[in-house]
């Protein structure tokens, strides 16, 4: 048997690439395929802006005539010079269970960042911290989420007999909403109000969130780079636009609230209702009815989804996490929901994760990104 790994060129290649992980993970339930509209963006040059800034490589690996296998090698250049670092990316990678196509693929992409001059992988990782990272190394029997990994449980064995190591591990907690509020977040929550120093916004409509993107995630920009986040780097406000166009058609303007002192933003949290049931069901599709799909789907959801969240470095340490929790947790009660999955936290970010376990949450999956020099 012939095994050939091949860039991807065309057209015809990238729709391979694209759809691939559907079959390899056909059948398989906790799977959840991408939305492939927003799949063609992502590894469209001439629509998503981080391709101006990173050198990429996307490969397809084929025997006897068949797709078997495939990767993306990223070098962020932005995030090298500002780390002053060396360091490539694999991403995207997705298999049979195949010991031969998997070393192959990862090889190639460790021999394409050597010639690049680089002196780490990492992976998986890709563009930015917004796109999945990290395999899942604990909690498969439950579903994957929006914007994670769902691998095969010998993904991370295999990369680690090829000489990979423990980068980072992410934390996923499950958090049973509660009917009552602690005693605590209540005290936090009125003394913060009695004081008047901050104000919680919310919001009613997608229009009323549209003026505010861009100032959230500015804020987000500050945050994350002050907080020195794993993998991140600063958006510009091309990429700004571009992160809203993905996610303001599924926000329910319930679950997005913020914190203002004076006239800025100095805090933020975003959260959605659990879709992934709907895209199954969808297979990726928004059309001809995959849309309606999904929407019912996150109507039924009893899941809350958190996605993105910060408090500005001079303005940390002052409850406003709880102070916007409590809201939250308020709002997704009202609207039914069951328990929240908090997506990633970073290992080493105590103490979030000790907010998340003071309030019953349970550790449910661990994701992991991995690194080799090279």
């Amino acid at each position: 048997m012939s095994l050939i790994i091949r860039n991807v060129e065309t057209k015809k290649d990238l729709k391979t690439f694209i759809h691939l992980p559907e079959k390899i993970h056909a059948g398989r339930p906790g799977w959840t395929p991408p939305l492939y509209m927003d799949e063609w963006t992502y590894f469209n040059p001439k629509k998503n802006r981080a391709f101006a800034f990173c050198d990429t490589i996307l490969l397809l690996a084929w025997k006897d005539g068949k797709p078997v296998g495939r990767i993306m090698g990223i070098i962020n250049r932005r995030f090298n010079e500002h780390r002053k670092e060396n360091i490539a990316r694999f991403a995207n990678l997705e298999t049979y269970e195949d010991r031969d196509v998997f070393r192959a693929l990862v090889g190639r992409v460790e021999e394409w960042a050597r010639e690049k001059g680089m002196a780490r992988i990492i992976g998986p990782y890709g563009f930015s911290d917004q796109d999945p990272e990290g395999w899942m190394i604990e909690g498969f029997e439950n579903h994957a989420t929006i914007a994670t990994y769902y691998n095969y449980e010998w993904m991370p064995r295999w990369i680690e007999e090829d000489g990979y190591g423990k980068d980072v591990d992410y934390y996923v907690y499950r958090l049973a909403i509660p009917e009552v509020l602690p005693e605590f977040y209540k005290k936090i929550f009125e003394r913060i109000q009695r004081r008047g120093q901050y104000e919680m916004v919310e919001f009613r409509s997608r229009k009323e969130i549209k003026p505010s993107v861009r100032p959230i995630l500015s804020l987000m920009n500050d945050c994350y780079v002050n907080s020195n986040i794993y993998g991140y780097h600063p958006l510009d406000e091309k990429e700004m636009d571009e992160l809203a166009k993905k996610y303001l058609p599924v926000l329910d303007p319930r679950f997005v609230k913020a914190v203002k002192k004076g006239p800025d933003f100095v805090a933020f949290i975003v959260g959605i209702p659990d879709m992934t049931a709907g895209i199954r069901k969808a297979r990726g599709r928004l059309f001809p009815f995959g849309l309606f799909k999904i929407l019912r789907a996150a109507k039924k959801t009893k899941q809350l989804d958190l996605l993105l969240g910060g408090i500005r470095e001079d303005c940390q340490g002052f409850g406003l996490d709880v102070f916007m929790g409590t809201r939250m947790i308020a709002s997704a009660r009202e609207a039914g929901f069951e328990c929240l999955d908090t997506h990633h936290e970073l290992e080493s970010n105590v103490k979030v994760r000790a907010e998340m376990e003071k309030m019953g949450g349970v550790l449910y999956k661990k994701f992991r990104v991995f690194t080799k020099n090279l």
